[in-house]
């Protein structure tokens, strides 16, 4: 069985947080950009506390690969907790129309107010963060209109702020997309590792591997029993999460000489199959652990 995930990533953490502090009395709201798959991993613990009473917007991004009922779920959560959130998709374009309307209605007391003082017509300004690769430069990029975020698909492409003027009434504060320096809960530093917010040339990937297998076994069976052939998963029952990952890659046909799994080939399979969707929808949190076996961290309550 591979090791444990490493605890420690490096980061600009402290940077990022002196950044927000010293920007924040410039705007009038914080977007938030999570990973609708993993919302509360891709949550920065740090940031209410930053923030203080300035109004915050939940954008939870890349909707279109998360699963539509789970993200059901965390929608009646962000409700009970007085909360305003928005699941959007670049890509596809959903939630937009959304975004735009909750920007307004969340400012619209601000405009009035800057109407009164005889400043109708002033740009409003908002904040954007989010840990890397949780899809703040696309986000930002629809919003505006044109590429004026560079966009890759691997984490730490934006390192300084940057300004931006969009189509919803706003221009936004671009900040650095940063982790926090560590890791309390395991299950979150392999969410964030799984989904691909922590670069890969970083990690045991065979690892990461491993610890999907065990989310899908959990949360989503079927999916994982017809993606790799598995037939009825109970007859695994009596192996764990390492040895069922063997028999995904003998499955496939990952071996090298003498039969041996061809580990590393496998565990790129999976993950590069889960983070396109190719597995299914699927989101690996709940805001409420409704089962013992569910392996979602419960969020803290806000």
């Amino acid at each position: 069985m591979p090791s444990d995930i490493i605890q420690w990533f490096p980061g600009h953490m402290a940077k990022t947080r002196r950044l927000i502090t010293e920007n924040l009395p410039q705007v009038d709201l914080v977007i938030e950009v999570l990973d609708a798959r993993i919302p509360y991993s891709s949550k920065n613990p740090e940031l209410r506390r930053l923030v203080g009473q300035k109004p915050v917007l939940t954008i939870l991004s890349k909707s279109s690969l998360a699963d539509p009922e789970a993200g059901r779920i965390w929608m009646d959560y962000y409700k009970a907790c007085g909360r305003r959130a928005v699941f959007t998709d670049c890509v596809t374009g959903f939630g937009m129309d959304r975004l735009a309307q909750a920007v307004e209605e969340m400012l619209a007391e601000k405009r009035e107010r800057y109407d009164a003082k005889g400043m109708t017509g002033r740009t409003l300004k908002a904040m954007i963060v989010g840990i890397p690769n949780v899809g703040k430069s696309s986000l930002i990029n629809k919003i505006s209109g044109g590429k004026k975020a560079k966009v890759e698909n691997r984490p730490g492409v934006t390192l300084t702020k940057q300004w931006v003027t969009t189509q919803v009434g706003l221009d936004l504060l671009d900040m650095p997309g940063v982790l926090w320096p560590k890791f309390e809960d395991q299950i979150v530093g392999e969410n964030l590792a799984i989904t691909g917010a922590i670069k890969d040339d970083i990690m045991d990937l065979e690892r990461i591997a491993y610890a999907l297998v065990g989310r899908l076994r959990t949360l989503y069976p079927e999916m994982l029993a017809e993606r790799y052939k598995l037939g009825d998963l109970s007859q695994y029952d009596a192996l764990d999460d390492w040895d069922l990952f063997q028999v995904i890659g003998r499955k496939r046909g990952f071996l090298m000489a003498g039969g041996v799994v061809n580990t590393e080939r496998c565990a790129r399979a999976l993950v590069d199959e889960f983070r396109a969707a190719k597995i299914g929808r699927i989101t690996l949190e709940r805001p409420l652990i409704k089962e013992k076996k569910n392996p979602a961290p419960k969020p803290e309550e806000s």
